[in-house]
């Protein structure tokens, strides 16, 4: 038996229903705090957050977005299937493959991918900016004249 890794995090991936919104959030790390440990999560974008279905990954990083954007610091990450192309192909003997396209689940193409990230990068730029204008001792800048 371990004590486990300090550093870890929970993965919320949905189950029967998605569990990425605020509510789910603030769910799970109240089951984490009562356990002792860090309230640590990764949303997983895609598996039964997004029904199974790729496109849905770009309604919940625009949730989750939404959740940095507010503040909410508990998020460290989010899981994306993306790929260089859209969707997904069969492995068939004999038949060649298409470049950049998952055998696996289906994936967003990059031309989605990037447009979320930026998302993302702008929604915890936001969030940052406003931890450090509210920080002790901080006076917001005053725009002249």
């Amino acid at each position: 038996e371990t004590r486990g890794n300090p550093h870890g995090h929970e993965i919320l991936r949905g189950g029967k229903t998605p569990n990425y919104a605020a509510a789910h959030v603030e769910a799970a790390c109240a089951v984490l705090r009562k356990a002792g440990r860090r309230e640590q999560l990764m949303i997983d974008c895609s598996h039964a957050n997004a029904a199974k279905q790729h496109k849905r990954q770009l309604d919940v990083g625009a949730d989750v977005a939404a959740q940095l954007t507010a503040g909410e610091r508990r998020i460290m990450g989010v899981m994306v299937e993306s790929h260089l192309h859209e969707g997904r192909q069969d492995l068939v003997p004999g038949q060649p493959l298409r470049a950049g396209v998952s055998i696996t689940d289906a994936c967003l193409g990059w031309h989605d991918t990037e447009p979320l990230l930026r998302q993302l990068a702008g929604a915890v730029k936001t969030r940052r900016a406003a931890a450090t204008s509210a920080a002790p001792g901080r006076t917001a800048a005053v725009p002249s004249a």
